[in-house]
């Protein structure tokens, strides 16, 4: 419609107003405008044209979130401070805190602890043990339970050395450890480790993990300490040894050791953890708790 022709033409708008032509025009121009600028608006906000896709720059910002480690499910295997498939033996005054037992072996290579038989022959004690003793040869139920839970620490075995999610570190200072200090995380050597008297420094919150995977032997020399710092937990490190593990006279360890072969404490060593060997365990005056 010509807004202008209709102002112009209606009587009561000329007479009784008395507007002008041009003065007219421009109110016309101004309510038209208002009506283009209206539905314009109303296109806009029920538009459904997606988004431009984020810039390369901008999309490299948005990082997923990094892998991190989860502690190695140890099973039934847990339950024990030391569990072994061919024995423990001990001399001196030894402390443990916890059960400890074997299989298949029988309770006759359990030496140096002075069994005592519990009066359902599932299980033994110890003045040197805090817990309950169990060997395969003992009465039902407990060759059953032995037999799970040295199949549970096999399975801890071998599932820990073959983490590769998140990437290992690899052949970090090329096994020696000494002096050093190692964030949490999974790290791997084709060579043994070596911790001497300078002690290593696990720095790491509460809820961190450590996994070492060690294809040879871990050596831990007299007098090293496994520092732990902000608040990184003992039951939450892993040495998973191919080889021996041999902690040396006074050292105080930290960490659960799943061990293919020999573990071996000289005399004093202490360890917060758990010792997990799939031959045999050698205590020496030792103190063995988990954490």
């Amino acid at each position: 419609m010509n807004t202008e022709f209709y102002f112009a033409k209606s009587p009561r708008v000329s007479q009784s107003r008395g507007y002008s032509k041009p003065f007219i025009a421009v109110c016309s121009l101004i309510l038209l405008f208002g009506v283009v600028a209206s539905g314009c608006q109303k296109d806009n906000s029920t538009s459904t044209v997606p988004h431009p896709p984020l810039s390369a720059s901008l999309a490299a910002k948005v990082k997923k979130p990094a892998i991190g480690l989860a502690p190695i499910n140890l099973g039934t295997a847990g339950d024990f401070t030391i569990l072994t498939e061919t024995g423990i033996s001990t001399t001196g005054v030894t402390a443990i805190l916890g059960d400890i037992g074997v299989s298949p072996i029988a309770s006759t290579a359990i030496t140096g602890f002075g069994l005592a038989m519990d009066a359902t022959n599932q299980f033994s004690y110890s003045p040197i043990v805090t817990g309950k003793i169990y060997a395969a040869n003992y009465a039902p139920p407990t060759p059953a339970k032995m037999t799970t839970a040295i199949s549970d620490m096999e399975t801890a075995f071998t599932t820990a050395n073959g983490l590769v999610n998140p990437p290992p570190v690899v052949e970090k200072y090329a096994g020696d450890l000494s002096g050093r200090t190692l964030s949490a995380g999974l790290y791997k050597w084709s060579t043994g480790v070596l911790i001497s008297n300078a002690g290593v420094t696990l720095n790491g919150g509460p809820n961190d993990v450590w996994v070492f995977q060690i294809a040879q032997n871990l050596t831990v020399n007299n007098g090293a300490i496994i520092h732990l710092l902000g608040g990184a937990q003992a039951k939450n490190i892993f040495w998973v040894v191919s080889g021996n593990a041999t902690l040396g006279t006074t050292v105080n360890f930290s960490g659960n050791i799943l061990s293919k072969t020999l573990i071996s404490l000289n005399t004093g060593a202490t360890v917060t953890g758990r010792l997990l060997a799939q031959t045999a365990v050698t205590l020496i005056a030792n103190t063995v708790k988990p954490e």
